[in-house]
């Protein structure tokens, strides 16, 4: 099946629908408009429920098939934003200082409401369509918090299926892959207490510059020389605050970043090297060491089964050569893994062509993948469910 023809006619509508969201966006659980517009939409598409306040400001779309009783499947998009100032100059750029849909949110909520109009509409299954907006995946846990709100128990939903849109996959074209498709994530922070004093005098300091920065260094050898080298992990320091003045080495240092992996046993062994360092590197030097280590989104695992199934999906949308059934795997992350540990299912990337790549801030979701994402919804539907 190629493009539906009903998915492009909804081209126009859906791509309003997205402008009109990216020029409010909202950040985290703080979705309320956003939640609001897509509330309105799905009761006037007529589902047979839409459940608001699910994992604080979610929203659960429920349309029944015509063609019989039969299981419950959810499809799921993310709503939320991020705090970045918008630079693409679009006459629908953002009216909200310091914050834009820089992630591509707002097309993965427009297309999942194209598709909940068209099932509304048609009705060519057997059984129940979950359509799942979520709050906070840009480092909330929305996914977590609407699982534990009882997401798949309340609604019987059997599988799950996320989509994100790919910056340099051509439009059109879709990747995955099973098993470990995204990266666990965790996230650090170290603050140095050592003693500060005249720039010109550092014998009689304990200068957490320095140090921090030999910190710095150590934990690259996490990567280097303590995880086998065909195993993924990436240990990065993306902040690294300290002193105020060109002539005083301060007392105190605080250093920040994130630890990616794709094995539970490489992010347990890459937390006890980051331990093991900071107190190796307080020992040496004679200063004192704080590590906040904080292990979040698990590691996005498709689950084989389902990804076989969504693969042949997006090959019957968009042909065989158009899609990456192994691609490699991406070391961002995605709170969807917490929906694939609680239910099996399959998170598929769908191509944004060539834009400004995620949390840029010349980034914008291209709207000619909108077709393409809504015929995907669809036939996965209407094949998942088929009487």
């Amino acid at each position: 099946m190629p493009i539906l023809n009903r998915a492009a006619e909804l081209q126009d509508e859906v791509a309003g629908w997205r402008r009109h969201l990216h020029q409010t966006p909202e950040l985290n659980f703080d979705v309320f408009e956003t939640a609001a517009f897509v509330t309105g939409k799905l009761k006037e598409f007529g589902c047979d429920d839409v459940v608001t306040g699910l994992g604080k400001t979610g929203v659960v779309g429920v349309i029944k098939g015509n063609l019989g009783n039969g299981t419950t499947i959810g499809l799921r998009a993310d709503m939320d934003a991020l705090p970045i100032h918008e630079i693409t100059g679009k006459p629908y750029a953002s009216t909200v200082a310091g914050k834009m849909h820089a992630c591509g949110h707002d097309g993965h909520t427009a297309m999942l409401l194209g598709a909940a109009k068209y099932l509304a509409e048609t009705r060519n299954f057997a059984g129940t369509v979950a359509v799942i907006f979520q709050p906070a995946e840009e480092g909330g846990g929305g996914g977590n918090e609407m699982v534990k709100d009882g997401l798949m128990d309340r609604f019987g939903i059997s599988k799950v299926f996320g989509m994100h849109n790919m910056p340099g996959l051509p439009v059109g074209q879709f990747a995955i892959r099973p098993g470990p498709i995204m990266a666990a994530t965790a996230e650090l922070t170290i603050r140095i207490k050592g003693r500060g004093g005249h720039a010109a005098m550092p014998h009689g300091t304990l200068d957490p510059i320095v140090i921090g920065s030999q910190l710095v260094g150590a934990l690259q050898t996490i990567a280097s020389r303590n995880v086998d080298p065909v195993e993924a992990v990436v240990v990065s320091i993306t902040k690294f605050h300290a002193g105020d003045a060109y002539n005083v080495i301060p007392e105190q240092a605080e250093l920040a970043g994130t630890v990616r992996t794709l094995k539970k046993e490489v992010a347990k062994l890459a937390e006890e090297r980051v331990r093991a360092i900071c107190a190796g590197v307080a020992a040496t030097y004679g200063v004192t060491v704080e590590l906040d280590f904080d292990a979040n989104y698990p590691v996005t695992f498709n689950h084989p089964g389902e990804t076989a199934f969504a693969s042949d999906i997006a090959a019957s949308v968009a042909g065989e050569s158009q899609v990456h059934r192994a691609m490699p795997p991406v070391m961002g992350g995605e709170d969807f893994s917490y929906m694939l540990e609680a239910r099996p299912g399959a998170f598929i990337f769908i191509g944004n062509g060539a834009t400004a790549g995620l949390h840029h801030p010349a980034y914008d979701f291209n709207d000619e993948a909108i077709a393409h994402g809504v015929s995907y919804w669809v036939k996965l539907t209407e094949t998942a469910l088929a009487a």
